[in-house]
């Protein structure tokens, strides 16, 4: 087959969006498949296949798209920034999709909403298209204007229910929708009305081969002489709740301090989030590493994972934690209560509450053999339920249903 992976997202990225596609493109290059990876460049100028050196200049398409959408043509476009700003981009990729051609690909592999409703919109009728949703824009939209009252937007405006309508769309616009959980599936069909049966639930697979090679070669980076780690891989943005965790640093340190952080990660937040770090007095305890291409190395360096999360749907993070055989501390956000078990393989702490995150942190430093323990049990975890193969095999069996289906 060959198979085109797209995104809205960039690519390439430090997110698991990009990690996804590279393993997912990797494995099925190895049973013999060909796969382009198409998406944003990382300045947003662009749309480009990254693997083909293919690629459009939006200079050459927002003019024209300007012109044409005008507020007396498009009113519906016009009616706040976050709408007009999504669909100039969904426009952007469907024209350079177009120009690329898609009636080379026997099957089209989206990776988000914006890239399945638009690549939905100009393919060809007899290419399938199965859509891959990493999470709920719909919730972390409003989310985030609800956390932000003076965006301007609450249940009646019209940028809140674009999000839904979008979901909505892509996913009737597709053969397939797949999700990594039940919490995303839940927020699909109760929130933005797309029929359960169009949408299928299995998790993401980890590569252990790659994973294990990584963790063996170590890190320069060594925990300081009594002191246990606490690691925390992330972007430095609002959705993954750095500042939740530093506010639980800091009561942490009024508990005991035989401890450090590692975040390890970078973003748009980080000057704002080593201001808290100073501001609590724990610019001793608490390092930013920045962006880190061998996490696995640190993991092998820490004694419990932390993800303090305000929304998440199945981190790479968290799977690598536990097949390095660390306990996680966690909070309640989207798909994590499927991925640890409170009192098994971590300790799950509401949404946005430091004050047990602090706990959960102090219960672990404090019972080493608890906290090995969790660590162990996460790790039989990893290994029986994140399974790349299994992934792979499902995947090819979706790949193979909706081709056989076009062609009937």
């Amino acid at each position: 087959m060959k198979i085109l992976l797209a995104t809205h997202w960039l690519v390439p990225h430090v997110g698991g969006v990009w990690n996804f596609m590279q393993q997912l493109k990797y494995r099925l290059e190895l049973l013999g498949h060909e796969v382009d990876l198409l998406g944003n460049s990382p300045d947003y100028k662009k749309i480009h296949i990254v693997n083909r050196g293919l690629e459009l200049s939006k200079d050459h398409l927002v003019p024209m798209l300007e012109a044409k959408l005008t507020p007396q043509a498009a009113p519906g476009l016009n009616q706040h920034f976050a709408i007009r700003h999504y669909e100039l981009e969904r426009y952007c990729m469907e024209l350079a999709a177009a120009y690329f051609g898609l009636e080379q690909y026997d099957l089209i592999h989206t990776q988000d909403i914006f890239s399945a409703r638009s690549l939905g919109r100009v393919k060809p009728k007899r290419t399938p298209l199965i859509s891959h949703v990493h999470g709920s824009v719909t919730q972390e939209m409003t989310d985030y204007y609800r956390d932000h009252p003076e965006a301007g937007v609450n249940e009646s405006s019209p940028a809140w229910r674009y999000f839904p309508a979008v979901e909505y769309h892509a996913a009737m616009g597709s053969d397939l929708m797949i999700t990594a959980n039940q919490w995303c599936k839940n927020i699909l069909v109760h929130r933005c009305g797309i029929p359960d049966y169009r949408i299928t639930v299995f998790q993401y697979g980890l590569d252990a081969e790659a994973f294990w090679a990584k963790y063996r070669e170590g890190s320069t980076l060594r925990r300081p002489l009594g002191k246990k780690v606490i690691i925390c891989p992330a972007r430095l943005v609002h959705v993954k709740g750095i500042h939740v965790l530093i506010s639980a640093l800091a009561i942490l340190k009024q508990m005991r301090s035989d401890w450090v952080c590692w975040i390890a990660g970078d973003g748009d937040l980080r000057s704002q989030l080593e201001a808290q770090t100073y501001s609590a007095s724990l610019q001793h305890d608490v390092f930013f590493l920045g962006e880190h291409h061998n996490v696995p190395s640190l993991l092998k360096e820490a004694d419990i994972f932390t993800h303090t999360c305000i929304q998440d749907n199945q981190p790479f993070s968290v799977m690598e934690a536990q097949m390095a055989g660390l306990p996680s501390v966690v909070s309640s956000a989207g798909g994590l209560p499927e991925m640890v078990t409170h009192g098994q393989t971590g300790l799950i702490a509401p949404v946005g509450d430091p004050l047990a995150t602090a706990q959960f942190l102090y219960l672990l430093l404090e019972k080493d053999e608890y906290r090995k323990q969790l660590g162990q049990n996460a790790k039989a975890f990893a290994l029986q339920h994140w399974s790349m193969d299994k992934m792979i095999s499902r995947m090819l069996k979706i790949y193979e249903g909706a081709i056989l289906q076009k062609s009937g």
